[in-house]
């Protein structure tokens, strides 16, 4: 057996957080190995991530399945790249390889094979929180937008900082520490308090270039936002009645294109992330994003995917 890992995990996701804290203690606890590293990746990396040579031995939690994992958690729908990956999954020994499309959340799936060994309550209290933010679970909209509950505050402070050194820091930091332990640190506070403001910023922009279609369906092109964040739930702050939201965020180097079925409504949503795949993205059945390196790409592409939806949706019918 090694003596450490390389962990990789979806980043910045607070759920992609919370599976790589759990893998790294259960590793260690289980087989006494401890985590080398700390390596965020994102949909970004989609399209080179089969040919890329992981770090041996390696775990991946919260992504795309990959066969140089030694160990390996997900519960996206769109996991699997190519047909002969999910072959290859379905051949290998399952022990280390933890797979659920219909859990909430990564956590939820890696906590299934761990809580024996994670008994302090702080690990349980992590994976509820990764469920209900992973999955969409708040009360309110208000709560999800501008919610202070620690676990809140850490996941909003990602619109803040996505490097590889926060990232670390999370990781690190939630081995040890509870939720609000971490949450009340310098670092987290700074971050967290600078994107709340920015996200009451974002929300007046989110007005000006959001509006409601027919079918109930918000549709939104928002530019650069300098220092402003829009927060994905920032649609259903506006149209509480809207069944999804889909549209165009400008970045610095592209844009993203973001959906979301309305989780404070109730009815069967059309699968997101199988759409998604279609583009070069990815996500759950209720959540999907997809990153494009031109503007004027992404509103042709947001054209398809609305059509791709309504299409879904009337077939559902």
């Amino acid at each position: 057996m090694a003596e450490t890992y390389t962990v990789y995990l979806h980043f910045p996701c607070f759920d992609g957080v919370i599976s790589a804290v759990l893998a790294s203690e259960y590793l260690k606890r289980k087989h006494g190995v401890d985590t080398r590293d700390i390596v965020p990746v994102n949909y970004s990396d989609r399209d080179g991530w089969l040919a890329r040579s992981l770090a041996k031995p390696a775990a991946v939690v919260d992504f795309l399945y990959h066969p140089d994992a030694d160990f390996w958690a997900d519960h996206h729908q769109t996991t699997f790249l190519m047909p002969e990956m999910k072959a290859q999954y379905c051949r290998r020994d399952s022990g280390g390889l933890l797979y659920d499309a219909d859990a909430a959340s990564c956590a939820e799936v890696i906590w299934r094979k761990s809580y024996r060994l994670l008994r302090e309550p702080r690990f349980r209290e992590m994976v509820d929180w990764a469920r209900s933010i992973d999955s969409a679970r708040y009360k309110t909209v208000n709560d999800a937008v501008l919610g202070d509950a620690p676990a809140l505050q850490i996941s909003l402070s990602l619109a803040g900082d996505s490097s590889p050194a926060y990232c670390r820091y999370l990781v690190e930091g939630l081995r040890r520490q509870s939720l609000a332990e971490l949450a009340a640190t310098t670092r987290v506070q700074r971050l967290y308090k600078k994107v709340r403001g920015a996200t009451l910023s974002g929300q007046k922009l989110f007005r000006k270039a959001a509006h409601m279609e027919k079918d109930n369906i918000v549709v939104f092109t928002v530019g650069k936002t300098g220092k402003a964040n829009v927060s994905r739930y920032a649609p259903y702050l506006e149209y509480p009645g809207a069944r999804y939201s889909v549209g165009i965020l400008e970045t610095g180097d592209g844009a993203k294109i973001t959906a979301m079925r309305n989780p404070w409504r109730h009815f069967k949503s059309v699968p997101l992330g199988k759409i998604f795949s279609n583009y070069g993205g990815g996500g759950h059945q209720r959540v999907a994003s997809v990153l494009l390196k031109d503007v004027n790409e992404a509103k042709l592409t947001l054209s398809s995917i609305l059509n791709d939806m309504r299409s879904a949706t009337t077939q559902d019918v």
